[in-house]
């Protein structure tokens, strides 16, 4: 056998960030390519210790009964990471722990627009929200573009730019861990797009998902799914007065119109 051709069989595999299991500290992350994702990032100092060390264990127990049964975390598996994570984690963040930059008319925009820049070009989006301390969003990586580099385009433009509108340069703004969870089916990805456009009324911001100003539910984004507040509904259409202000368009403006996340 030519000595090149083991090098050029693993050169030719996948990159981990676009398929398989891996980590970048207190969640591990599985990625399959064509799939969408529910990802949530949030803001620096919003999730108390005691809360990552849980994570943490949690990720190594998944880790070890993967790595004993010699196969990959199973979808139920993931599931189950994913309910765990909706119904303990999320409640620290809806509870406005830490600092709710988000809050701010000004930085939320900035983030929401930044979200939606590059839709339909290195990737889709089937749901968002930008909560006052954390970001959700339902979305499909376009090759070349694998998730981590669409995250870190996001949190970088968004760091920069919204600590100058804070006249705080220089500190932190996001965690630098993000959470992900890889959409096994339409089944799975419709109930990630209505749990990402309900968080702010479960979070009691809110009466109604279309409400929020910034959400796919309150711009009417058009979406693939039958889903409350990320199809093109009556509901989804709606107007609400809570809006005004905020700098975001009822439909995604051509990507050419909007300011560059990578400037």
């Amino acid at each position: 056998m030519n000595p090149v051709e083991p090098q050029k069989f693993l050169s030719e595999r996948p990159s981990r960030l676009v398929a398989g299991l891996h980590s970048r500290g207190a969640l591990p992350h599985l990625k399959r390519e064509g799939a969408s994702y529910f990802v949530t990032f949030r803001l620096s100092g919003t999730l108390p210790q005691e809360v990552l060390l849980q994570l943490k264990q949690e990720r190594e127990a998944m880790i070890q009964q993967a790595e004993a049964a010699k196969r990959p975390l199973t979808w139920q598996k993931q599931k189950e990471l994913f309910n765990w994570y909706a119904e303990r984690v999320d409640a620290y963040l809806d509870a406005g722990h830490g600092d709710c930059w988000l809050r701010r008319p000004d930085v939320a925009a900035l983030v929401a627009g930044a979200v939606r820049h590059f839709e339909g070009q290195r990737y889709t989006l089937s749901a968002w929200v930008v909560m006052p301390n954390h970001v959700h969003a339902v979305v499909r990586p376009e090759p070349p573009h694998p998730l981590s580099e669409i995250l870190k385009s996001w949190k970088g433009y968004t760091a920069v730019h919204a600590n100058r509108l804070l006249g705080r340069e220089g500190n932190s703004f996001w965690q630098s861990e993000s959470y992900d969870h890889c959409c096994r089916d339409d089944e799975d990805r419709a109930r990630c797009c209505a749990y990402t456009v309900m968080n702010p009324v479960t979070a009691q911001l809110c009466a109604q998902p279309e409400d929020w100003p910034w959400s796919s539910a309150h711009v009417g984004q058009v979406s693939d799914l039958p889903v409350p507040g990320v199809s093109d509904s009556v509901t989804s259409q709606s107007t609400s007065p809570t809006g005004a202000g905020t700098g975001l368009q009822r439909r995604p403006q051509p990507s050419g119109q909007r300011p560059d996340p990578q400037s």
